[in-house]
């Protein structure tokens, strides 16, 4: 296989493929042939984990009656829903093979990709991300996710690509780096930047979503990005702190303006409204830099509560009962 990575010691490395299952009844059955397909093609060993992120369609139901079908299926049942990159994390912990590939369970990412992620693995690339040839999200999500990767390449001051992706590829031996990692604030991008800093990158197809829409709200959206930037980065307080000094200086330019009017107006210094936007600016400020702080002490709360990111339920491997 061209492309072999640093990690690996076969010409064929076994594949595990990592999956969060959440509302994907009627897309598994599909996904599994596919997937068992294109695996036997690239490797003598594979597995396939689905993670069952207490979803509440039945898809468990559907996975327990195909695993007599597919002995090469780990399925992994979360005692409740804990978020996509949780219940990846759980999957990941499980996986047992040389490279593990990231994917999700809608069928937007094609399996037949797969292959060209694995073979991207090389020296200069410990993780391979598939970047999509055509989006097919909608159009905010589309805008929302690129502007919050951006942002959280910034804030995260080079902690996480802003060109990452749920699509990817890493030898197992990565997740050595986040063995300890038990926070319920999980980023898979940030939690590989500890592990490695050789990324690349390869063209894949992104197929329309086959049924279903997507689980991200814009809500949604904001709360992963604002829980992402302020647990794994203390870039926000420098921003507040350059904030605070920016408007300190403010502040003493307003002074020295009232004072030189006192004394050109003879006593007359500017009215009411003025004086009034001057507090709201420095009371936004304020309210700013307090929010700021109460995400960070929230989060160094629930850390000292100790709350695992994921339970599991019960694991059951293919060829076995549920």
């Amino acid at each position: 296989m061209p492309g072999l990575n640093r990690f690996l010691f076969t010409t064929r490395p076994s594949v595990s493929v990592v999956i969060p299952v959440y509302r994907s009844a009627t897309t598994i059955p599909e996904l599994l042939a596919r997937l068992c397909s294109t695996l036997a093609t690239i490797t003598d060993r594979y597995e396939i984990v689905l993670v069952n992120d207490g979803s509440p369609d039945g898809s468990w139901n559907v996975i327990a009656a195909l695993l007599p079908q597919y002995p090469a299926v780990v399925a992994v049942d979360l005692l409740r829903n804990y978020g996509q990159h949780n219940a990846l994390l759980c999957g990941i912990r499980a996986a047992t093979m040389d490279v593990i590939v990231t994917m999700d369970d809608d069928l937007q990412h094609p399996p037949e990709e797969i292959p060209k992620l694995v073979a991207g693995l090389s020296e200069e690339a410990d993780v391979v991300y598939g970047i999509y040839e055509e989006a097919r999200f909608a159009a905010h999500r589309r805008w929302t996710s690129t502007l919050s990767k951006h942002l959280m390449a910034w804030l995260a001051g080079g902690n996480v690509d802003s060109k990452g992706g749920s699509f990817r590829a890493f030898p197992t031996r990565l997740r050595e780096a986040f063995d300890n990692y038990y926070s319920t604030f999980v980023a898979i991008d940030v939690l590989l930047h500890w592990s490695t800093t050789r990324f690349g990158w390869v063209s894949v197809r992104h197929d329309p979503r086959k049924a279903g829409e997507s689980n991200y709200t814009l809500f949604k959206l904001w709360n992963h990005f604002i829980n992402n930037i302020t647990a794994f980065s203390t870039r926000p307080l420098r921003v507040i702190s350059f904030v605070g000094i920016g408007f300190t200086l403010f502040g003493f330019f307003i002074l020295a303006y009232v004072v030189i009017n006192y004394f050109i107006n003879h006593g007359s210094v500017p009215g009411f409204a003025f004086l009034a936007s001057l507090i709201a600016l420095f009371s936004g400020a304020q309210m700013f830099a307090f929010g700021v702080f109460g995400e960070y002490l929230a989060r160094m709360h629930t850390r000292l509560m100790d709350r695992p990111p994921y339970s599991i339920h019960k694991i059951v491997r293919g060829g076995s009962p549920s």
